[in-house]
């Protein structure tokens, strides 16, 4: 048997809002968008290309709306990505160079904290 984070939930205050940001500007994908309890919605999103899902979660009294930071979302092309997102009218960083790759980071409507990353492909040593 096989252990896997299958999804991350982010703290919204307006789950309609939040679904408007995460699949127009950023292309996720809607895995489910399900009635869950009086006033709840069960919206889980995919980012384009797979990898653990998100669901925008407005219930856990001890997860703040923002409080969420450092979501990591990985890229083959970090340049292209970030033009494509600036052009849909996200305010992103710059993007910066660290040993271990390059890296923009930005913010969600409520101020969930993103870094969006390119890692260098790895090279095998030669024996």
């Amino acid at each position: 048997m096989t252990d896997r984070i299958a999804i991350v939930s982010v703290p919204v205050t307006d789950q309609a809002r939040a679904k408007a940001f995460y699949t127009e500007t950023l292309g996720f994908d809607v895995v489910r968008d399900n009635p869950m309890g009086p006033d709840q919605q069960w919206i889980e999103l995919l980012p384009n290309g797979g990898g653990v899902s998100i669901t925008l979660v407005t219930w856990f009294e001890a997860l703040a709306a923002g409080g969420q930071q450092g979501l990591v979302l990985g890229t083959g092309d970090i340049d292209a990505r970030r033009a494509e997102l600036v052009a849909r009218g996200l305010e992103i960083s710059e993007v910066q160079a660290q040993p271990w790759g390059r890296f923009a980071t930005f913010r969600d409507p409520d101020g969930n904290g993103w870094v969006l990353t390119q890692t260098p492909t790895p090279t095998r040593a030669q024996p």
